[in-house]
């Protein structure tokens, strides 16, 4: 599993800059990012290089931040890979809350899917018992050397 952090934000002109800023000044780097919106404020996710620097970093600079655990699964760069990916969850009868994509320059993990799961402590051992191609921070590292 990887950490996530979410941010949650006003909306109001500027503040992705700010975040964005904050990390660069932290020296994070940004794998992906997911932003949903609401009338007063947005959801932003983030999968970064270094997840506990990124949460110190926001926090002191007066973010409202969350973490958790969120499941990070390769799939095929091609077409039908994510439909792949979804046919095995539903087969396990696996339920997503919610999920994004990033693509990468790894060569054996071209693209990733990032799930967050009902009951996910379950859904990630029968993931696991399936041999799905779940990945861990050891792969984030793997990105932020290559």
């Amino acid at each position: 599993m990887l950490k996530q952090i979410t941010v949650f934000l006003e909306n109001k002109p500027g503040r992705m800059e700010e975040v964005t800023g904050c990390l660069a000044d932290a020296g994070v780097n940004l794998h992906a990012l997911s932003i949903a919106d609401t009338t007063d404020f947005g959801i932003l996710r983030i999968i970064v290089s270094d997840p506990d620097r990124a949460e110190a970093a926001l926090k002191e600079r007066g973010f409202m931040v969350k973490t958790a655990d969120v499941v990070a699964a390769a799939m095929g760069h091609r077409p039908g890979g994510l439909h792949h990916i979804l046919k095995g969850l539903k087969a396990l009868d696996v339920s997503i809350e919610y999920m994004y994509a990033l693509t990468s320059r790894h060569s054996d993990h071209a693209a990733i899917v990032i799930l967050s799961l009902a009951n996910q402590a379950a859904s990630v051992e029968k993931l696991k018992a399936a041999g799905f191609p779940l990945l861990d921070e050891s792969f984030l590292k793997q990105l932020s050397e290559s």
